[in-house]
């Protein structure tokens, strides 16, 4: 019997002609229930899906069969993937198939907001002849500032060139020479990009770093030409904030593409004459969906015929040894953690494996730890294939060493930039607990957690009490706490991990305090 592929979500037709043609028994059941999905999926080989469908535990163990789930689409939330991963399921998406209609769409709101298009467009249509209310600006000799110089971004300053802009970014694991050949100059924060900027554009990842990245704060520093153009995700821009900066004339205006919250109907923004808006539609055009749909039919065939599949985003781990296996998430969490510690990029990535993994091949734990450092800090999925490709196109390369003797450890997996910071973990005991055993060359000893604050702070009494005392005033949990000497004595570190993540204002409090140098909230999940 042909392989089963349910497809549970419309899409293009393109994609269904190219699974039937490939053989394939394709059944298309767009609408259903979580409980209907659930009756479904036993005996289906193919599970393909858009971003309405959830793909749970329930839903994988329910598909005893399953050896693929694609995602027509770039993001994988709706898809429990380490689930999929520890069922030996492949998930694929199409991370590909709506960048150029997504930076397309960048330049259309870029020009739209510069010369007023929808505005004079509704005017003349309600039979008002308006030319000098909507006089414009021209795109040619301003300042584009590019916050985050991923897939789109780079697209979008490569069509913003031809308009003869200026080019300026903030992307901290972008390399000088990467930009340098991509004609952008590079500088040191959000700030001071709004400051030099007369055009704003957004490509970044949602993350716990990157919620609320642009917001009043950073908006006070803008020149008061500057206009933010956003298609990337709702949530990094304080939308009360910015519309508060718009309506006091403190900067120009804004396009938006994404929001907050979505579907929306209803924002103080919408009623400003100089702000424009469309209800996400950087994907939507009819090539975007297309490519979508083809790609995902690729991917699947090549999954199902047991072939390379460039798009996978997890790793078949029965490929990798026992001993390494069990390695893979503690070394991605090993990522998260550098990139959360990281101010820049890392240069040159150096990750040393010590003790009896340094026996084995390591590739796919070194694969897992970029996947770490860069999920955070790039605007699409990164997987164990695109890692590789991702950190060159940012200046990064990854040297890796090993060494059979692990010092105190049985196994020791380090990891260090070049000027850059440094983690280490390690499994523990006979449950294989991992561990987080050290923090820019402090000896630390806790568990990685979803949530944690890491704090460098002066060597004297108080310091724990301090901190701690402000994390329990905001009613955070400590759920464990690491803390370590530099080798000089000189200095301290607090490695904590909480219920739940230290908001931005908590972090400014502590920072604050005398004794405190740094501190940073990480999300390792």
């Amino acid at each position: 019997m042909a392989p089963r592929v349910l497809v549970a979500e419309p899409l293009a037709a393109r994609g269904i002609e190219v699974l039937q043609a490939a053989g394939f028994d394709v059944e298309e059941r767009p609408g259903l229930t979580p409980e209907e999905l659930l009756d479904a999926v036993p005996g289906v080989a193919a599970l393909v899906i858009r971003s309405a469908t959830l793909v749970t535990a329930e839903v994988l163990a329910a598909g005893r069969d399953l050896v693929v789930v694609g995602r027509a689409g770039i993001g994988l939330d709706n898809v429990d993937v380490a689930e999929a991963t520890r069922r030996g399921v492949m998930v694929v998406n199409a991370p590909q198939s709506n960048i150029l209609s997504a930076a397309e769409h960048t330049l259309a709101l870029l020009l739209a907001q510069a010369r007023n298009v929808p505005q004079a467009n509704a005017d003349l249509r309600a039979g008002q002849w308006n030319r000098s209310r909507w006089e414009g600006v021209e795109l040619h000799g301003k300042t584009l500032g590019i916050l985050g110089l991923g897939r789109v971004g780079v697209l979008v300053a490569q069509r913003a060139h031809s308009f003869g802009m200026r080019l300026v970014a903030y992307d901290p694991f972008v390399s000088d020479e990467r930009a340098r050949q991509l004609g952008v100059a590079l500088v040191p924060s959000v700030e001071e990009l709004v400051g030099v900027a007369d055009f704003l554009t957004i490509h970044l990842p949602k993350t716990p770093d990157t919620l609320g990245l642009v917001n009043a704060d950073v908006l006070a520093k803008a020149k008061p030409t500057l206009r933010v153009v956003n298609t990337a995700r709702g949530g990094i821009i304080d939308e009360a904030a910015l519309a508060d900066a718009v309506r006091e004339g403190r900067i120009a205006g804004a396009a938006l593409d994404v929001f907050a919250a979505e579907p929306t109907t209803e924002s103080p923004l919408f009623a400003l004459d100089s702000v424009v808006v469309t209800p996400h539609l950087g994907a939507s055009t009819a090539e975007a969906q297309d490519k979508a749909g083809t790609t995902i039919a690729e991917q699947v065939i090549l999954a199902l015929r047991g072939e390379f599949v460039p798009f996978a985003v997890n790793v078949n781990a029965s490929e990798a040894s026992e001993t390494v296996r069990s390695f893979l998430p503690l070394a991605e969490r090993l990522g998260r953690l550098f990139s959360g510690l990281a101010s820049g990029s890392p240069g040159t990535l150096e990750i040393t494996y010590e003790g009896d993994i340094a026996d084995y091949d390591c590739r796919v734990l070194t694969l897992s730890i970029l996947k770490g450092v860069l999920s955070p800090v790039v605007d699409e999925p990164v997987s164990f294939v695109n890692a590789p490709q991702l950190a060159e196109q940012r200046g990064v390369s990854v040297r890796e060493t090993k060494s059979s003797d692990a010092r105190d450890y049985a196994n020791l997996i380090s990891v260090r930039g070049s000027g850059g910071p440094h983690v280490a973990g390690t499994l523990f005991g006979k449950q294989e607990a991992p561990r987080i055993v050290g923090i820019d060359d402090h000896i630390v000893d806790l568990p990685p957690s979803s949530h944690m604050l890491v704090v460098h702070n002066e060597d004297r009494p108080g310091m724990i009490g301090l901190v701690a005392t402000i994390l329990g005033e905001a009613k955070l949990n400590i759920s464990d706490m690491g803390v370590g000497r530099s080798s000089t004595g000189a200095a301290a570190l607090m490695a904590i991990a909480t219920d739940t993540p230290v908001p931005a204002e908590l972090i400014s409090r502590i920072v604050s305090m005398p004794g405190i140098q740094t501190a940073r909230a990480i999300d390792l999940d």
